[in-house]
């Protein structure tokens, strides 16, 4: 039955439209132009998202705990990243912040690699909309719904708490048009996707700028 909810062509950030969801959408959407410019590709799986930022014109670098590219470096995010501070104008992280034992030492990290003026984008499921909330009043919570090597399991609270200081989007409905969505209680009940945008100071900022708070 969960295998067969996840194939239904509708856009719930599920299996059967997981490149195409409205929610990736938005966070492309959020992407600057990037010539001259270099992103990190945080968990980049098969390279899909790394390959759409080189359209976009950034030089980009590939890391996943289980490469499946030749380009792609093995990299644990759940360890302190190989890079040198202030290092990427960019930081792409879908769908993989709900996979680390500890997301706020992990985007700290981020933030440490990334540029000022920089920008961090991450998205990940909203666990607790309207549906799974209903699905887990019939037995189905999200720990059997979504894959089993979640962690976590965010409602909007705990999103927010990873940097207070982002903005975070969302959609809905999931048919036909749809319309991006800010407003707390909409994103909270609705969307089923988050989706995080961190804007970083341009000039060199005090480091207690750049930590999580």
């Amino acid at each position: 039955m969960i295998e067969l909810l996840k194939k239904i062509p509708v856009d719930l950030g599920q299996g059967a439209v997981a490149d195409l969801t409205e929610g990736k959408q938005i966070a492309k959407r959020l992407v600057p132009d990037g010539r001259n410019r270099s992103a990190l590709d945080v968990g980049a799986r098969n390279g899909t998202q790394s390959q759409w930022l080189k359209t976009r014109g950034y030089t980009v670098r590939s890391i996943d705990v289980e490469p499946r590219f030749e380009s792609c470096e093995l990299v644990n995010a759940n360890e302190p990243l190989p890079f040198d501070t202030d290092s990427f104008d960019l930081i792409w992280c879908s769908e993989v912040i709900e996979h680390l034992v500890e997301p706020k030492e992990s985007l700290q990290e981020m933030l440490r690699v990334c540029k000022p003026g920089g920008r961090i984008i991450l998205t990940t499921p909203n666990s607790y909309m309207w549906l799974f909330r209903m699905l887990k009043l019939v037995g189905l919570p999200p720990e059997r719904l979504q894959r089993a090597d979640h962690l976590h399991f965010f409602k909007l609270s705990g999103f927010q708490s990873l940097y207070p200081r982002a903005e975070i989007f969302g959609y809905f409905p999931y048919l036909g048009k749809k319309w991006t969505i800010k407003s707390n209680w909409m994103l909270d009940w609705l969307t089923p996707t988050f989706v995080m945008c961190i804007d970083l100071p341009k000039t060199d900022a005090p480091t207690s700028e750049k930590k999580v708070i």
